[in-house]
């Protein structure tokens, strides 16, 4: 008989729809509090094109998209290297610090920057405690040998 690894994809799979869950959760959230206390998500690119409103589809939309892309970069990782939780916090704080560049260079009121940096913060605070989590140990399975 050989032993070959199996990994608990399932554990994994679960972990990372709650990450992107509750990254998505959290966000509208956010939006639906600035949206309540009247902050007006409108930002300018100062390029000459008309500005844009930053709605809630919007916003969800966003955060699941880099919630899949945190969750399956993750996922790469752990079949390329032992040291995937490491690399994968680094590479996440490298990614928050460059996603603040849109939100200091657009045409906004201070009101939306401050919101637009929230949702930005509040992304990596769900999904990096979630994500850079160790996986558990890989268990074995017998099988028999063909």
């Amino acid at each position: 008989m050989t032993t070959t690894p199996t990994r608990p994809a399932g554990q994994n799979l679960r972990r990372y729809a709650y990450a992107v869950g509750g990254a998505v959760l959290a966000t509208v959230l956010v939006w639906t509090a600035a949206h309540g206390l009247g902050v007006d998500l409108r930002v300018d690119p100062g390029d000459g094109r008309p500005g844009q409103v930053v709605g809630l589809p919007l916003t969800a939309g966003v955060t699941f998209v880099v919630g899949l892309l945190a969750s399956a970069t993750r996922a790469a990782l752990d079949r390329l290297t032992d040291r995937a939780p490491a690399i994968w916090t680094g590479s996440a704080f490298i990614v928050l610090l460059v996603s603040f560049v849109p939100v200091l260079y657009v045409e906004a009121s201070s009101g939306t920057r401050l919101i637009l940096g929230s949702l930005h913060l509040i992304v990596a605070a769900v999904l990096a405690p979630l994500l850079s989590r160790r996986n558990r140990p890989v268990p074995h399975r017998e099988r028999p040998a063909k």
